[in-house]
């Protein structure tokens, strides 16, 4: 019967140790020396042991006279584990503020291409010359009030606001002291002004074009030089200059 080679391993516990087993006691024994329970001089003496061990049982020696850690539970393993929460909170941090990025970015260019509609500018409303051989005549009342030639219902009109009249073959607009004044294309008027087609008049707030009227052509054309006379102030049919 053949007898076992000397120096072969006769109990489990002489088993050879690897590599990774005694990384894993020198890993321990770095943690009880941190925690302060090995001095410096038993921790460099049994760090040389652990990495020169050959068998289990030599490892095992290392810990008799301190309970061995389960693994994952020492000090920098407990540190390891803080570190890598931290480390993926702060990913996701990142991450979210790279969404955030990217969505005010996308905003930003939403709002370039996209404008947001601003208010609609008001649309003038027609104002037509009257024609010289209508009843009128040749002065035109504009204002609040019902005997005005043309009745603007507005609260910022005044009862007699304005007047057009004939002259030199020309109308010319005339403010009559009006509350909130009369602007010929932005201008307030102070005098009588000449007006022609495509003009903006604005009396008060309310706004209008000047339209041109095709039947006043001729009388335009043939214009008669005794209508060259200074505009007076008085208001039509004697109403006077009264604005309220």
């Amino acid at each position: 019967m053949g007898g076992s080679s000397a120096g072969a391993p006769t109990n489990p516990e002489a088993i050879r140790a690897s590599n990774e087993e005694r990384e894993e006691a020198a890993s321990e024994l770095g943690e009880l020396f941190a925690e302060g329970r090995l001095s410096h001089e038993t921790f460099m003496r049994r760090m040389d042991e652990a990495l020169g061990a050959r068998d289990r049982r030599q490892l095992d020696g290392l810990f008799t006279d301190v309970p061995r850690r389960r693994p994952g539970t020492g000090t920098l393993a407990a540190l390891r584990a803080s570190l890598s929460r931290r480390a993926a909170r702060g990913s996701a941090l990142l991450a979210a503020e790279a969404d955030a990025l990217a969505d005010a970015v996308r905003s930003s260019f939403r709002g370039r291409s996209d404008p947001a509609p601003g208010p609609v500018p008001p649309v003038p409303a027609p104002l037509y010359f009257p024609p010289t051989a209508s009843p009128v005549g040749r002065r035109y009342s504009i204002g609040r009030d019902s005997r005005c030639d043309l009745l603007i219902e507005d609260t910022t009109v005044s009862r007699w606001h304005a007047r057009l009249e004939r002259a030199a073959g020309r109308w010319l607009l005339t403010d009559l002291g009006s509350t909130n004044g009369t602007r010929l294309n932005g201008w307030r008027v102070g005098q009588p002004v000449p007006v022609q087609a495509g003009d903006l008049v604005t009396f008060g707030s309310a706004l209008f074009v000047v339209c041109p009227d095709d039947r006043d052509a001729a009388e335009r054309d043939t214009a008669d030089p005794r209508d060259a006379r200074d505009v007076g102030p008085a208001a039509p049919g004697g109403a006077g200059s009264e604005s309220g």
